[in-house]
């Protein structure tokens, strides 16, 4: 039998989160980013949901060919832009659009040799300090990259550093405007946050953490507030129950104490499985779809969880780290995120190899 520990996908999720973003930007193209191999979910498992976007932004080459692969003849954007000269043979084999943030970039294209122009997107930096020419420098840029016979159109690029929080996006959108505004060419700007919390709209939105079924500004906004839902699941066993005196002590380091008689659930999840070593005793957990918490110090292969208000639960019980359990209740993973001190993102990201990972249509 395989160690009871599975992650699902939820396909009809990830759909419906892409239209959540539509919906808040409704003039829009949407890229669907899926970087970091769809930010952990799998590209071609994550293809079906999201197959209704206008095109898929990613970072990496390899990513590019595996969208292609999967039949998509859409836009595809590299959002980094290429590494070296070789990459743009690439982009003309795949017709791939790719983002320009430095002379370098230009320099590449100025000496690829193509009898296709390509579609670039140059980038700003307006306060992020990433990548980007400074606005002083953009439109320098822009006359290069128009000038040269391997550049088709030429669109415009920012990114926003505060759509999340207090500072919001007027500051950057100030300045981008006011350098962007007598040239042609369609713009991108907004990220998960502009599109939910600003109902900032451009020709093309890059919706990411949004579309996985995180709020992009949690805690002052949950995933329910903007209407997401849990495209990953996370779930595993109750592989043995143990019962506790006061005194008695869980896990490496005794880090927690009983206070008085108890039941726990030992599970079959750890850190080796990319559920946060970091998580305190206290943070949430769903067995068999009723609240329950995590004790003591997560291992490498097992966690703990209180069963002490549980009768029922016992050896075979589900526990659902983050994501749906099967009465529907909802475990956020950005609440288990925010325990570890973290984001949703890097647990996403991190979800182990050795997990077995199942689509649900």
């Amino acid at each position: 039998m395989p160690r009871p520990i599975q992650a699902t996908i939820h396909t009809q999720a990830l759909a419906h989160n892409l239209n959540q973003a539509r919906h808040h930007a409704p003039d829009a193209r949407v890229w669907a980013v899926v970087k970091a191999n769809a930010y952990g979910h799998g590209i071609e498992r994550a293809f079906a949901g999201l197959r209704g976007a206008d095109g898929f932004a990613l970072l990496d080459l390899a990513e590019a060919q595996r969208v292609r692969d999967l039949g998509w003849r859409g836009p595809i954007l590299l959002l980094e832009g290429v590494f070296e000269q070789r990459d743009l043979e690439l982009c003309s084999r795949l017709d791939l659009w790719h983002t320009v943030h430095c002379d370098q970039q230009i320099d590449m294209l100025a000496t690829h040799k193509t009898n296709v122009p390509q579609r670039v997107f140059l980038k700003m930096n307006t306060g992020m300090n990433r990548l980007g020419f400074a606005p002083g420098q953009y439109r320098s840029a822009w006359t290069r990259l128009n000038a040269l016979p391997q550049v088709d159109e030429i669109s415009h690029m920012t990114h926003f550093s505060d759509a999340d929080g207090p500072a919001g996006v007027a500051r950057q959108m100030a300045v981008f405007d006011a350098h962007t505004a007598d040239l042609p060419g369609e713009r991108t700007v907004s990220n998960s946050a502009a599109v939910l919390r600003h109902s900032l709209s451009s020709d093309w939105v890059r919706p990411g953490i949004a579309v996985y079924g995180s709020a992009p500004d949690h805690p002052a906004n949950t995933a329910a507030h903007w209407g997401l839902q849990p495209t990953m699941t996370l779930q595993a066993k109750v592989i043995a129950v143990q019962t506790l005196q006061a005194g008695d002590t869980v896990g490496y380091g005794s880090s927690y104490r009983a206070d008085g008689s108890m039941r726990i659930g030992v599970v079959a999840c750890g850190y080796a499985d990319g559920y946060p070593r970091i998580c305190p005793t206290g943070t949430p957990v769903l067995v068999d779809g009723a609240k329950s918490r995590t004790l003591g110090r997560v291992s490498m292969d097992m966690l703990s969880v209180d069963l002490s208000a549980l009768p029922e639960a016992g050896q075979g019980s589900t526990v659902t780290l983050w994501g749906r359990a099967a009465n529907g209740a909802v475990q956020p993973i950005d609440e288990v995120a925010a325990q570890a001190g973290t984001l949703a993102y890097e647990l996403m990201c991190a979800l182990a190899q050795r997990v077995p990972v199942v689509v649900e249509p």
